[in-house]
């Protein structure tokens, strides 16, 4: 069952929500388009190599979507703990992802989140990936034995939820929103491959977003 890469699919509206893999590609993209290409390390190599524990669901989606709202939901539904990479990634710096991503650069900041994310993908509940994790061809080739939830929202509704916030140095624009397009547009290739279920967050409760991913994972296993 395919999804048009234009089109805007609220969660449930696909009776399997299983999306194909039509569409853009990373190797599509134009080289201005800010996808960050990290060498697969050696912890890489070994997650791929080796039989770990799963997390039940990961979810990706672009800053603004509702991630951590929608993580923190679906983890109490199912009685299981949350991992988010981003938190992984300020305990371990002892600083928030905005001043790492300032001060070490996007590549470097790139391959510190790899390691992250896979510390991540090594927990049994729920995880939560930062918007940007998709950009690393590593973590999309992990991404690949999980059940990936998509938490998509229009770059309307995604530029006024976080119009207010100035600690992530990727939003900054003189033209917020319409650097936030740019970004959506950019990444929604990325996020479309990894993914088998796309929930939209638009005009939808957090309850009936939690509800539909429920239903996927249900008719998942």
């Amino acid at each position: 069952m395919s999804i048009a890469q234009d089109e805007l699919v609220a969660a449930g509206d696909q009776p399997e929500g299983l999306l194909d893999r039509e569409g853009a590609t990373p190797n599509d993209m134009p080289e201005s388009s800010g996808v960050v290409q990290v060498t697969q390390s050696e912890y890489i190599d070994s997650e791929l190599e080796q039989p770990r524990p799963c997390p039940v669901v990961v979810l990706v989606g672009p800053p603004g979507a509702g991630k951590s709202t929608i993580g923190r939901r679906l983890a109490r539904a199912l009685n299981l703990g949350l991992t988010d990479s981003d938190v992984l990634i300020e305990e371990a710096e002892g600083k928030t992802c905005g001043e790492v991503f300032t001060e070490l650069g996007e590549p470097a900041f790139r391959e510190l989140e790899a390691a992250r994310v896979a510390e991540a993908l090594r927990t049994t509940g729920v995880v939560s990936l930062g918007g940007g994790a998709v950009l690393t061809p590593s973590i999309r080739e992990l991404l690949k034995r999980h059940n990936v939830v998509w938490i998509d929202v229009s770059p309307e509704e995604g530029a006024r939820r976080t119009a207010s916030e100035n600690t992530r140095p990727v939003l900054a624009a003189s033209d917020p929103a319409e650097h936030y397009r740019m970004l959506v547009e950019e990444r929604r290739p990325l996020y479309r491959e990894v993914s088998r279920f796309r929930a939209r967050t638009d005009r939808r409760s957090p309850q009936k977003v939690v509800a539909d991913i429920l239903g996927f994972l249900e008719s998942a296993n």
